[in-house]
């Protein structure tokens, strides 16, 4: 068979789609992960930490496809989120919303609406709060919620083989896969007027390549010290 003939896609292409598949299809209180109409979703990194935090009222499915397969939106397109550095995923479904449209329900439909804001303010909120850096990818910040809500019960699984795992999770790798994104990013920024909330992704993004670097250094001159004091008592 000649190269060219090969219909399947890359490996880790093909990895991420099977395990966003099987994420999404993925039973939680009765039903397909996928197919909740209305939630709010988390990313998360190779170290847990949260990076990214959305909503949706047209289907988890397809929004959080958008965002890591072809169907690019603004925040891949403008290299605000990298989709290989998603590791995990966490959706927090509205189920008692699903069966509302807009047309036939246009008043508990708003309600909703309100209730899918307030729900997203919560996550972001708490994802800032558990971050590291007391920060996330978004570039902007969910409107301030109109209604009190609690946060739902989530279902929460990783969407990365243990094989691209061991490829991807490699220090070095992730360094350079980081400052290539915020090359990226900040190539966008200096192409276009674009408001403050995307420099501060900027600076985020850099603060995570700073920690990760640092953190590779460190490690490394530890190993290089005990190494010295090794052949030193040799």
């Amino acid at each position: 068979m000649e190269l060219d003939d090969i219909k399947t896609p890359p490996f880790e292409t093909h990895d991420l789609r099977t395990n966003l598949a099987r994420f999404l299809n993925s039973d939680f209180e009765g039903k397909k992960v996928g197919n909740y109409k209305f939630g709010v979703y988390a990313f998360f990194d190779y170290d847990k930490e949260p990076i990214y935090v959305g909503q949706t009222n047209e289907m988890l499915r397809t929004r959080i496809r958008r965002h890591l397969t072809n169907q690019r939106t603004d925040a891949v397109a403008m290299s605000v989120l990298d989709p290989l550095e998603v590791f995990e995923i966490e959706v927090w479904p509205l189920p008692q919303f699903d069966l509302l449209t807009k047309k036939k329900d246009p008043k508990e439909y708003s309600l909703a609406c309100q209730h899918l804001d307030a729900l997203e303010y919560a996550i972001f909120e708490k994802a800032i709060l558990e971050s590291q850096f007391k920060a996330i990818l978004n570039e902007k910040d969910p409107p301030a919620p109109s209604v009190a809500v609690l946060i739902p019960a989530s279902y929460r699984e990783r969407v990365v083989s243990e094989e691209v795992y061991n490829i991807r999770n490699h220090p070095d790798l992730r360094i350079a896969r980081r400052a290539l994104t915020l090359a990226r990013l900040a190539q966008v920024i200096s192409e276009r007027q674009v408001q403050s909330g995307l420099r501060r992704t900027l600076l985020t993004q850099a603060k995570r390549l700073q920690w990760l670097a640092q953190r590779r250094y460190e490690h490394a001159s530890a190993i290089a010290e005990a190494d010295g004091n090794s052949e030193q008592e040799e």
